[in-house]
């Protein structure tokens, strides 16, 4: 019956709500969040904290809960019951969780009829495309959406119980040390105490979201040719590719094919594609993209060599950190090439104004890599107008001013966490 499937949910989540957790660092009061009566729609990776966020969003309040990673759940799912049941369960209920919605089928129709009775929805997902587009569709204008990621840096030393300090050699190298597990094995929460565990864990969760995400929902015959794909990616994230450079690198079918599963591969939040700054749109969509992925831990999960990766490894840490910050991938972040093709890893705009070109480089110790990072952001500066120049390394800092610019040379670790 329904009504055992959601007493047996609510044992459950009674249970974690007696747990300690980390708070997750969010820009806005979260009582705020509560107050409004439009829905909160909180998206993200798998096993990113997005249940966990909402818990602690919920904590104090009288709230009925729903998981719709339950097969039993899905199966026997009938609305009049289970909203009969739930009314039972929690009597007086101010607010109602929906985990992992997009399980459910045409669930969009019942959360718009749940809206129109008044009832106060807190809502998690992990499929932004399928998310985004049926509410935008049901409920224009009647949701909040809020991403969750993997751990950030200061998330992670708070997790850890490392204070933010740096005046002793013995402090900067805990905080430091704290930055390169990140960079190598990822944020994921649960893992971040249990590193041993790393290889395993993102393997098994790699391989649910090709598999169960993605191959599954959209009925994709050949599995491993998507597969295949999101293994190239992974290998070449932060470099430029294109459709037609998949479809003979891979032998797939069709570019149409290589593009459509491409898609696929950032709706549960797997990759983000870059795409290059020009000021004419149509020009912007037809050249190389970069592709990124979400947590740094993936790729030591897929056993790919870490040690000449460096830079690479901060540049995707980087990019992640931008989404953290607002930053989106449609309107307001993207990569540049100058006329002489030199490359600018990030340009920041905020509407129509770039407001920031970033530049990552892991070591600056040799001059000839200092030149050339500095080049470019002096030739991207004359090009664009921006004046904001940002060079973010491992542990360098320095102002430096050439021809009238001013460039900042900045540690990545004093970036991540605001100081300064």
């Amino acid at each position: 019956m329904i009504k055992t499937v959601i007493l047996q949910q609510k044992e459950e989540r009674d249970a974690l709500l007696r747990r300690e957790y980390a708070k997750r660092v969010f820009a806005g009061a979260q009582s705020d969040l509560l107050a409004t009566g439009v829905i909160k729609l909180i998206t993200g990776p798998r096993r990113a904290g997005k249940s966990v966020f909402s818990l602690q969003l919920l904590k104090s309040k009288n709230f009925a809960y729903l998981n719709f990673d339950d097969a039993l759940l899905l199966r026997r799912f009938d609305e009049d019951i289970v909203m009969q049941s739930l009314l039972e369960i929690y009597p007086g209920f101010e607010y109602l969780f929906l985990d992992e919605i997009q399980n459910l089928p045409e669930w969009d129709l019942w959360v718009a009829k749940l809206y129109r009775r008044g009832i106060n929805l807190v809502i998690t997902g992990s499929n932004s495309k399928l998310l985004s587009n049926e509410m935008a569709s049901a409920l224009t204008g009647r949701f909040i959406q809020i991403n969750i990621l993997p751990f950030s840096y200061a998330e992670t030393l708070a997790f850890n119980n490392i204070p933010v300090r740096y005046e002793t050699p013995a402090e900067k190298a805990l905080i430091l040390r704290q930055l390169t597990e990140i960079l190598e094995y990822g944020s994921f929460p649960e893992i971040i105490k249990s590193r041993d565990l790393t290889r395993n864990y993102l393997s098994a969760l790699w391989d649910s979201i090709l598999l169960k995400d993605i191959a599954r929902r959209f009925n994709v015959r050949n599995g491993n040719e998507l597969y295949n794909l999101a293994t190239y990616l992974l290998t070449n994230y932060c470099n430029p590719f294109s459709v037609n450079q998949l479809v003979k690198n891979l032998n797939i079918g069709s570019a149409h094919t290589a593009q459509k599963f491409c898609g696929y591969l950032t709706q549960p939040y797997l990759f983000f594609y870059l795409r290059r700054y020009n000021n004419k749109l149509k020009l912007m969509n037809k050249v190389s993209q970069k592709a990124y992925i979400v947590d740094n831990g993936f790729i030591a999960a897929q056993s790919f060599e870490l040690s000449e990766n460096s830079g690479r490894l901060l540049e995707n840490l980087v990019f992640i950190e931008l989404l953290r910050r607002g930053y989106n991938t449609q309107q307001t972040l993207f990569y540049y090439r100058t006329r002489n093709d030199k490359e600018i890893d990030f340009v920041c705009r905020d509407k129509h104004k770039i407001e920031t070109l970033i530049q990552v480089s892991y070591n600056i110790q040799n001059s000839k890599t200092y030149r050339r990072e500095i080049a470019a952001l002096i030739e991207a500066n004359e090009e664009l107008g921006c004046g904001n120049l940002l060079l973010l390394t491992w542990d360098d800092e320095k102002t430096e001013m050439i021809d009238g610019v001013s460039i900042n040379v900045k540690p990545v670790w004093k970036w991540l966490l605001g100081v300064g």
